[in-house]
């Protein structure tokens, strides 16, 4: 067993502590001394000048002790601040409704939603998806057109089964094939017809194993209930609506493909509203718009109940670091129209798992979503925007909530100016200073570079420090503690973040800067961290981002109340009063900022739940937590030189870190949590598979049956071994480069996320309708190339991976817009799903041979894989593989089926 010592941070912090109560007994000596001498002798210099320059002379005024902050009085101001903030938007997150309209019934829309998940999973070409939730759909709309039929408008429903093709980047790259996937179609217009439309979409297939609640039967839910009520209206619409329920969302967006590119009705569409999922209730929230077309976001603005939005998370989003992509993609690219993009975030922790059930999802979620769609769409349908939306299409907007009271939304254009007067009101203010008369050879620009050196240093010094921490932990073996206890996490990494911060400055208010007053001081670092923020704001304008407005805020507010307390501070120091009111002016951006921390929280923590067992996710969340300090504690460093001493605070801080790091590596946090009330379940795939892999004259070469096993965390089957001790490394596995996708059945494009698997050898699996592959053709072209057709026949899904020999290259294929897309390794991934009495699948690709002649005939032109996958019916279960589920623990969730692996050489 690995023995572990743990690291000298807290005893580093604690003779910090001594040293620096030391230091400061001696500063304090120097100061004392320093004003007996002043008082001898007249001050001569003006009191303004001295205050912002001249940090290095030893010429000062004596420095009034009450002046400072008692170590007491500055932990609890500011740690009560932010407790504060916290708890204000902890109660604005779970306040889901203020007030309601009433004309969304959520009651009626929560029998939808249970008559909806009550058949269970619903994937892709099962009967529970295909034919049970399409025919309760078709019902529920027939009902409304009955009872609606002599009202001002029509219903018009249509089944789309279409079939197609597209690559898509996501994943690394692959490319989709889908054969009569499901939509439910429902145009809602005035008896006169209407020529332009809003599109809402939601889909109604889920995951394997899971029932799928929140992704997405309550979407549909919701939209089954807004059908209603706008077919109800008195007054007929200008506009009409395109409600889309699509059936093949979760095979990686086809079913809108097939809607966007193939329906008649797709051409009249002109924006569209598009409800999603990544956790199970709580709010729905804007993350997405556009591209471009402020309009729709000016829409939302005026006509949501219950806003909730943000700019920042439609750009961390769109940069591609949320491993995830909704029907919004197909819409923007396949589409080419504008659309608003939402979907609950919150306890993303038993997202796709089979906790994600109707009880989990609270009325109010329902109610607070039906209100803001119902209310949107109406504001649509009746503007004039809609059917002549070209003379507003371009042009971004800055868009954010206050706590869910009220979106604040500006022109992008008109964000760029506001940025760069707070820039240049930052640089009179700054440059006043350095104006001055006593800075004499530029003193104070000289002190304000060190202090802002000093300052970036502290900061990428405690990343450095955090990190060594979290990797520490990570060596433990105790990876993910925090899973379930988010909060131990905050007091391990924060505590080491926040100690090494207020260290660092502390040995330079004594060591470097002994002589200098420390109200001097912190009038230097708050105009450093203004500085820093300022720069910030510069970058991210310049960059053409609208999340500058965050620095614009932390430029503004603060700037604005030193301005105000300027006097104040002057005349009286850190006075308590002069503390509240400084800690006032910082209340706007703090809160706003600590709210957007609360949803990078709410949102990556789940994440690192399923990210795959290459990235150390505690290196993550400490780099995040690390990130939060560093922001937070940018202004707070003003009252880390108003502070008489922080010797206490330190060995405070060292003692929680101790404390908690003995805690974490004894193993006290258990990572996951199978708590009825709030779980925490570990993510794991087991396949029951059976792999054939065939020569180059068509004859089986070798074959083997076996469960595979993936684990979705980077804790791999740690925790699942003692339960299961068949499950270790002796069956780990590793990647055969030499077979496509390593010879595994893989579902998806991830293996460069999961190299950890693991193989138990089990009996062979024997489908009841299995695959059946066979080469149609293979001819030389006129071009040199060599043309393959194949057929297939099997289930519901399928992948097929396609590894060009040495020297040999696709040059097209049936697929797509016919030029094959490769992923990050190089080979070839074509996902495949159909629907029901979907015929056989053919298809073709070309090959160059190489034109090299030192490559053998004998090794063939180009290897082939096909996995088949049974996600429902009698094929997708095992006795071998019932045997297993039974004894995972109850806080682990496997997801399950059976599938097969035949390969093939050309």
């Amino acid at each position: 067993m690995l023995k572990f010592v743990p690291p000298p941070l807290p005893f580093v912090l604690t003779a910090a502590a001594a040293a620096a109560t030391k230091m400061e007994r001696d500063s304090a000596v120097r100061r004392i001394r320093a004003q007996q001498n002043q008082q001898k002798q007249p001050d001569s210099r003006d009191d303004e000048a001295a205050a912002l320059n001249g940090f290095r002379s030893r010429k000062h005024k004596p420095e009034v002790r009450a002046q400072l902050l008692g170590e007491s009085s500055a932990v609890i101001l500011l740690l009560g601040f932010v407790c504060l903030l916290w708890a204000l938007v902890l109660i604005s997150v779970q306040q889901l409704i203020i007030s309601s309209s009433g004309q969304f019934n959520s009651v009626r829309a929560r029998k939808h939603l249970e008559r909806i998940t009550s058949v269970g999973p619903r994937t892709v070409g099962s009967p529970e998806n295909e034919i049970t939730t399409v025919n309760y759909l078709l019902d529920q709309i027939e009902q409304i057109r009955s009872v609606t039929k002599t009202g001002p408008h029509s219903i018009t429903v249509d089944v789309q089964r279409p079939t197609g093709s597209f690559s898509i980047d996501f994943l690394g790259g692959f490319t989709s094939y889908y054969d009569r996937v499901t939509n439910i179609a429902v145009k809602l217009e005035p008896k006169t017809s209407a020529q332009h439309f809003m599109l809402a979409n939601c889909h109604f297939d889920s995951v394997a194993n899971s029932p799928g609640a929140s992704d997405d039967a309550v979407s549909c839910s919701v939209m089954l209930e807004v059908l209603h009520s706008l077919a109800n209206l008195s007054t007929p619409l200008k506009h009409g609506v395109i409600f889309l329920f699509n059936g093949a969302e979760e095979n990686i967006l086809q079913a809108s493909h097939g809607f966007i590119t193939q329906h008649p009705w797709a051409q009249q569409v002109r924006a569209f509203v598009n409800l999603e999922a990544a956790g199970v209730g709580g709010k729905e929230v804007v993350f997405q718009t556009g591209p471009e077309n402020p309009w729709l976001v000016q829409a939302y603005v005026r006509a949501a109940i219950h806003p909730f939005a943000s700019v920042v998370g439609q750009e961390v989003f769109q940069s591609g670091v949320i491993p995830s992509d909704t029907d919004f993609r197909i819409y923007r690219d396949f589409g080419n129209i504008p659309g608003i993009d939402l979907a609950f975030i919150e306890n993303g922790f038993i997202y796709h798992t089979k906790y994600d059930t109707p009880e989990r999802i609270h009325t109010d979620s329902i109610q607070r979503a039906g209100d803001n769609i119902l209310s949107l769409l109406k504001h649509l349908v009746m503007s004039d925007d809609l059917a002549d939306s070209s003379q507003y299409r371009h042009g971004n907007m800055v868009f954010f909530d206050l706590l869910g009271v009220t979106v604040v939304a500006y022109p992008a254009r008109v964000g760029t100016i506001i940025n760069y007067m707070a820039a240049f009101a930052t640089a009179i203010y700054l440059g006043k200073k350095c104006m001055l008369t006593s800075n004499v050879g530029g003193r104070y620009t000289r002190d304000l570079a060190c202090a802002a050196c000093l300052v970036v240093l502290s900061w990428f010094v405690t990343l450095l420090t955090v990190l060594i921490v979290a990797l520490l932990v990570t060596l433990t073996g105790r990876s993910m503690f925090w899973y379930t206890h988010f909060y131990a996490a905050v007091c391990l990494y924060g505590s080491v973040a926040v100690g090494k911060i207020l260290l660092i400055h502390t040995l330079a208010k004594n060591l470097y800067y002994g002589s200098v007053s420390r109200v001097d001081l912190a009038e230097l670092f708050f105009d450093v961290s203004l500085l820093l923020w300022c720069c910030v704001l510069l970058f991210l304008t310049q960059r053409g981002l609208c999340s500058a407005y965050v620095p614009m805020m932390m430029v503004v507010f603060p700037l604005a109340s030193k301005l105000l307390l300027r006097k104040h501070f002057r005349a009286r120091g850190a006075s308590l009063q002069y503390s509240v009111l400084y800690l006032v002016g910082l209340t706007v951006p703090y809160i706003h900022i600590m709210f957007l921390i609360w949803v990078v929280f709410e949102i990556f923590t789940p994440i690192l739940g399923r990210s795959g067992t290459e990235i150390p996710p505690d290196v993550i969340l400490a780099s995040i937590v690390t990130l939060a300090t560093v922001i937070l504690s940018s202004y707070f460093m003003h009252f880390i030189y108003l502070s008489r001493s922080t010797k206490r605070i330190l060995a405070g801080l060292g003692s929680v870190f101790t404390l908690m790091f003995v805690l974490v590596c004894c193993g006290l946090f258990f990572p996951y949590s199978a708590d009825p009330s709030s779980p925490r379940p570990k993510r794991v795939f087991v396949q029951h598979t059976t792999r054939r892999i065939h020569a180059l004259d068509g004859s089986l070469q070798s074959s083997d049956s076996g469960l595979w096993i993936n684990s979705l965390d980077y804790t791999g089957m740690q925790h699942i071994t003692p339960h299961i001790p068949q499950i270790n490394d002796s069956i780990r596995m590793r990647c055969q480069d030499q077979m496509p996708y390593c010879g595994f059945p893989w579902f998806l494009p991830v293996k460069f996320l999961v190299k950890k698997n693991w193989y138990l050898p089990a009996p062979e699996v024997s489908p009841e309708a299995p695959l059946e592959f066979q080469l149609l053709s293979r001819e030389e072209t006129e071009w040199g190339s060599v043309k393959m057709t194949f057929e297939v026949k099997g289930p519901t899904h399928m992948s097929l991976y396609l590894l060009p020999h040495a020297g040999a290259s696709l040059s097209g294929w049936s697929f797509g817009d016919g030029t094959p897309q490769f992923d990050l390794s190089g080979e070839y991934f074509i996902f495949y799903s159909h629907g029901l009495d979907a015929p056989a699948w053919n298809f073709w690709f070309e090959i160059q041979p190489p034109k090299s002649s030192d490559v053998s005939p004998d090794e063939g032109l180009i290897s082939l894989a096909i996995s088949a996958h049974y996600f429902s019916g009698p094929d997708r279960r095992s006795e071998q593989l019932e045997s297993l589920l039974k004894r995972f623990p109850d806080w682990a969730f496997p997801s399950s089926w059976i599938s097969t692996y035949h390969m093939y050489r050309y």
